[in-house]
């Protein structure tokens, strides 16, 4: 009996020390949890950056690629046989219309200018003497001094002599133009290319003969693309009609449009393969960048300035077949809104129906939240900066006092644990 008495009394020691160990952990807990700050609803909410739509006015354009091209491009090709004997020229080097480019050795043509002119010099005397004698012929006619026939000789010797005075002039002209085409001068002014025949080659003329070297036109300088057939009935057809059709014009190694110019020309038919037509547009190229054959980047302008809302398009969402975004109220609700896409401005896309001005969408974190839930709004620019204006005025205005407000009450109530912690860590100690 009195061991089991005993076993007992430990049993009961056990328990209490059990429960006092308890009691202390949980007023630890108690202490542990009340130290720490109370957290809001709205702080557990998914925080997403907004954007206010963007309403401005915008001119509509419609992009393509295409290919630079010379307004002129010549080949040179010699137009009298000879030898060369100078290349005036350094290869891809500016020049002006009528710089000389070739020289062919002149010396036989020279002889043959020479010749002629001296053709021509006993042509005129023949034909000085021949009018003479006609003249003479005819007072001696008037008196019948003179046989009819010999007056008839004397004047086909003179009217023959004028033929042949003409035909030695004729002779010299073309003796002087074959001497010309000897010094082989620029065309139209632009940029050569390298001498494809160089000095002490003999050149020989025609057009079937190998070019010397080529020639294009630097400015102003043509860009060709193919337009679709509604973009031509659209904006394009304009032109046509005498209208000035707005196009801007940048490179591979560019990020926007650095030249602007005008449609120069359309083609007469649409291409029935492709559904295209030919276009070509006329820009400025004094400082000689462009360069035919480029690639570029082209884009027209057709319609009229008119008001357009633009979103970016990061923000903008695919359903199946339907575009949407999210749209943010005032109250931090997310709604799903469908809509419509236009044209491409830079970064951003036109809208044309499903939003309206001055809302706010998702532009940022769209997989943290679903229709019908409530966000955290950080307020950015349309464009991705943040704006500072823009994120003083998506916080409220009673969250600075509020915060003061809250670390003053959560003050006692961190101290209050800790004292009926100590009393009741006291009372159990006097208790044992």
């Amino acid at each position: 009996m009195a061991q089991l008495s005993l076993s007992k009394s430990r049993v009961a020691l056990a328990a209490a020390a059990v429960l006092v160990v308890a009691g202390l952990a949980t007023f630890g807990v108690i202490r542990v949890d009340a130290s720490s700050p109370p957290q809001s609803a709205s702080a557990m909410l998914p925080e997403v950056d907004v954007a206010t739509v963007i309403d401005k006015t915008i001119t509509e354009w419609q992009q393509y690629s295409g290919r630079l091209e010379a307004i002129d491009k010549v080949e040179v090709r010699p137009q009298v046989s000879g030898t060369i004997v100078s290349v005036n020229f350094k290869d891809g080097a500016l020049v002006k219309k009528g710089d000389t480019l070739f020289v062919i050795d002149p010396r036989p043509y020279q002889a043959a200018v020479d010749q002629a002119a001296a053709q021509v010099a006993a042509a005129q005397a023949r034909t000085g003497y021949t009018q003479s004698d006609w003249e003479r012929a005819q007072r001696l006619l008037a008196d019948n001094a003179i046989a009819k026939r010999d007056y008839d000789q004397k004047q086909n010797d003179a009217r023959e002599a004028s033929a042949n005075l003409k035909a030695a002039q004729a002779a010299l002209e073309a003796a002087q133009i074959n001497l010309g085409y000897t010094r082989i001068t620029a065309p139209v002014s632009g940029r050569v290319s390298r001498a494809e025949i160089t000095v002490g080659n003999v050149v020989s003329a025609g057009a079937s003969s190998a070019p010397l070297t080529s020639l294009v036109s630097v400015s102003p300088i043509y860009a060709s693309f193919d337009a679709d057939e509604q973009t031509y009935l659209r904006y394009i057809h304009q032109a046509n009609q005498g209208g000035a059709v707005p196009v801007d014009l940048g490179l591979a190694d560019e990020m926007g449009y650095s030249r602007h110019g005008t449609i120069e020309s359309v083609d007469n038919q649409l291409d029935t393969s492709s559904g295209t037509i030919r276009v070509r547009a006329r820009f400025d190229n004094a400082d000689g960048t462009l360069v035919p054959g480029l690639y570029a980047r082209i884009k027209v302008g057709g319609s009229k300035p008119h008001a357009a809302l633009l979103i970016n398009e990061a923000a903008i969402g695919t359903d199946q077949d339907k575009k949407f975004v999210l749209v943010v109220d005032q109250n931090g609700h997310v709604a799903y809104r469908e809509v419509q896409l236009g044209s491409q401005q830079g970064n951003l896309r036109v809208i044309t129906s499903g939003l309206k001005e001055g809302e706010r969408i998702v532009v940022n974190g769209t997989q943290r939240v679903r229709p019908g839930g409530e966000v955290r709004v950080h307020m950015v620019q349309m464009d991705g900066n943040d704006s500072d204006d823009d994120q003083a005025a998506a916080q409220p205005a009673s969250q600075p006092s509020a915060q003061p407000a809250a670390q003053a009450s959560a003050k006692p109530a961190q101290k209050a644990p800790q004292k009926d912690a100590q009393n009741a860590t006291h009372g159990n100690a006097k208790n044992s």
